[in-house]
């Protein structure tokens, strides 16, 4: 039998990977720790420094980046060695799912257990995992030459491929666990996947936020500062105006935070419908918990903005965002053929 629950589960496996990854990956940003590996080897960097000797030199090439000279010049070795964890094991757990995908990968297909669509399915799930770890040196690289900062660009295309990467992974295992057709609203699955666009927006706005440090601004609600709506700085900190709103502090914090409500109106508007018909188990369920999550994720949002971005919250914004997109993959594949 091709697809069985085999595939299921190493699907759900590497799922739960990317998780994790996208947690300790916004761990790793919110300790400002992304720039404290400055090289990349891909087996022998699997193993960290060993001894006082190795962990001298270490430090002394990462001391050769602007990071150190302009941001740390003075860091100790042990305040160091704190920030090197983080990305260390960022890296470790990137290497470890691509093991995890390919190795069962190899397996199912010498033994035959995967029919010809799941084996397309998997050569681009493995195409993203590379373009993955590919993408998060492309966003290191851009902090190593003059400026001690990621580029925002960078850190938005390498997270949110790894938000597009679990929801497709998602997606195909629930094509093998719910193999059977079923008739549909087009028009509300329509709407949807709308809404999943205007999710993954948000999400890349998120991205933008963290890469700019756009959440130590403006810790207002729901002003941006006392008395006005729409902080004078949205629109002149960069020429012409429309740049604010992918490059300026002010201008990405007002996109997001004002995108927040869209994609709230938007799954307020799918629970609404969503009344209005017969809806099976699953698929009330999936509406419910999207109905439920983006709320947590509001109410955290406004949290993590007031308190100035504690990295508890930061990091539980990040993990609610992935379960937010779990619930809308789901919630789609259920209302789709």
């Amino acid at each position: 039998m091709k697809d069985n629950k085999k595939v299921i589960y190493w699907l759900l496996t590497g799922c739960f990977l990317i998780f994790i990854m996208v947690v300790v990956g916004g761990i790793t940003r919110l300790t400002h720790s992304g720039l404290s590996i400055s090289s990349y080897q891909l087996f022998s960097g699997t193993i960290p420094p060993m001894n006082e000797t190795e962990w001298i030199a270490e430090f002394d090439h990462y001391k050769q980046f602007p990071e150190y000279q302009k941001k740390n010049h003075g860091m100790s070795l042990e305040e160091f060695k704190d920030i090197y964890f983080w990305e260390w094991i960022h890296r470790v757990i990137g290497r470890f799912i691509g093991i995890v995908f390919l190795v069962p990968f190899l397996y199912f297909l010498l033994k035959r257990q995967l029919s010809k669509s799941t084996v397309k399915k998997s050569l681009l799930l493995l195409f993203l995992g590379g373009f993955q770890g590919f993408l998060g040196w492309y966003m290191v690289k851009s902090g190593l030459v003059d400026r001690p900062d990621v580029s925002h660009y960078r850190l938005a295309m390498h997270l949110t491929t790894a938000f597009i990467t679990f929801a497709y992974t998602l997606w195909v295992a629930l094509d093998l666990w719910f193999p059977k057709k079923k008739e549909i609203d087009k028009g509300f699955r329509n709407l949807i996947r709308i809404s999943l666009v205007i999710l993954i927006t948000q999400i890349i706005y998120g991205a933008f936020v963290a890469g700019l440090d756009a959440g130590w601004i403006h810790n207002h609600w729901p002003m941006m500062s006392d008395g006005q709506w729409i902080h004078d700085a949205v629109t002149i900190e960069q020429t012409p105006v429309w740049r604010n709103f992918i490059e300026g502090k002010s201008g990405v914090q007002f996109v997001h935070r004002t995108f927040a409500y869209v994609v709230v109106l938007f799954i307020a508007i799918i629970w609404w419908k969503s009344k209005q018909q017969a809806q099976t188990k699953l698929q009330e369920k999936g509406v419910n918990a999207l109905t439920i999550l983006v709320l947590v994720q509001f109410i955290l949002g406004i949290f993590t903005l007031v308190l100035q971005v504690p990295v508890i919250l930061g990091v539980l914004h990040q993990v609610v965002a992935f379960f937010l997109l779990a619930a809308m993959t789901f919630t789609l594949h259920r209302y789709s053929k």
